[in-house]
């Protein structure tokens, strides 16, 4: 169910899992993949940006993936701090940050994955 944030509908950002990774980044539409975990306080900073920007920007479709609870696909991809962000397209990483960046830094970087 959609959260109320200020009056208006957010749809928040659909988890991402190991049985289901590889079938949802395998098509030409980007795919964002926010790597977080529960006791990671940048990482909960960084959750309503990218639900914001999930919102904000067409063109490319948003995820989150728990560590703890996909420790495959970090392992699988590398993932050594959180929150790590990376966009795949056609299964293979087009882009990546590690860290909590800026908004304004993030949409101008994923903005350029949708020109």
């Amino acid at each position: 169910m959609p959260a109320l944030l200020a009056g208006k509908e957010t749809i928040m950002v659909e988890e991402i899992t190991t049985a289901t990774f590889d079938d949802v980044v395998k098509g030409d539409t980007p795919v964002l993949v926010d790597f977080w975990d529960t006791w990671c306080g940048l990482c909960r900073a960084l959750s309503p940006i990218i639900d914001e920007l999930s919102d904000e920007i067409d063109g490319i479709e948003f995820y989150k993936c728990n560590v703890d609870e996909n420790q495959e696909l970090a392992m699988r991809f590398g993932i050594m701090s959180i929150p790590t962000i990376m966009v795949f397209k056609a299964g293979e990483p087009i882009f990546n940050s590690v860290g909590a960046a800026p908004k304004g830094k993030l949409k101008a970087e994923l903005e350029k994955l949708t020109a």
